[in-house]
């Protein structure tokens, strides 16, 4: 039976109301690996809003609190390793060894971004004038997304999400229709790690659809893509507009 992924919206599973799918297919054996649903606008702007109601009470945790998240979920990601190597084997096309290294060194990033939640500083600046500091604090942006590419799938939603959600952040990720499948597995640690819901969100589809929503959202405050000049192009436009 081939598997039908969901997004993975404010903690939960949601099951798909259109009866459009994506084939995922192995490039080497060109067999159906799985089918995610074609998402939508809608889809995408239910996910930012899901990760805008929850940015406060995440942005409110200590830093250290927010690290010892991204340590349980590393952890997680080695306990799966040889499922996750295997998965992005077969939707990528990647030697066993690189698939290994990709999801052990996301694991490693996890870890090293955790670190950051004793090392994220503000400033205190000599005034101009006399008897005067200024004091400079850092805030979260609040909502940001990440768009994804096909060539190092599982690497790269930590490379977006560690980041966003260390500083205080909640974050929508669009992985790449060509190389999903290891997202939901992500997606699945999430959801047993019992990390906030909203904090982290998964929305699949096409980048002009659900790409777009993403950039172009006015609740987003920043969006981060990896992928091709046009796919940035097309981003910058969107996001410029708001």
């Amino acid at each position: 039976m081939t598997t039908h992924l969901q997004h993975y919206i404010n903690g939960e599973f949601v099951s798909h109301q259109s009866d459009k799918w994506i084939e995922v297919i192995n490039p080497a054996t060109e067999a159906l690996l799985s089918r995610i649903p074609e998402g939508s606008a809608e889809d995408a702007s239910r996910a930012i809003a899901a990760a805008e109601a929850a940015q406060p009470d995440w942005e409110a945790l200590p830093a250290v609190e927010r690290g010892v998240w991204l340590r349980k979920i590393a952890a997680a990601v080695r306990e799966r390793e040889p499922e996750l190597t295997a998965t992005i084997v077969a939707e990528g096309g990647k030697t066993q060894g690189l698939a290994k290294t990709e999801v052990l060194f996301t694991a490693d990033y996890l870890e090293y971004m955790a670190e950051w939640a004793r090392r994220y500083e503000g400033e205190i600046i000599n005034s101009d004038r006399p008897n005067e500091n200024i004091f400079l604090f850092k805030k979260a942006i609040g909502v940001t997304t990440g768009i994804l590419p096909w060539n190092f799938p599982f690497f790269l939603i930590a490379r977006k999400a560690a980041p966003a959600l260390i500083t205080g952040n909640t974050i929508v990720i669009k992985p790449s229709e060509l190389t999903p499948n290891n997202a939901g597995i992500f997606a699945e640690i999430l959801q047993k790690t019992g990390l906030p819901k909203g904090v982290i969100n998964f929305v699949y589809g096409y980048g002009p659809e659900v790409g777009q929503e993403l950039a172009a959202n006015a609740k987003v405050g920043l969006v981060s893509l990896t992928g091709s000049v046009g796919a940035g192009v097309a981003t910058m436009a969107a996001a410029a507009k708001m």
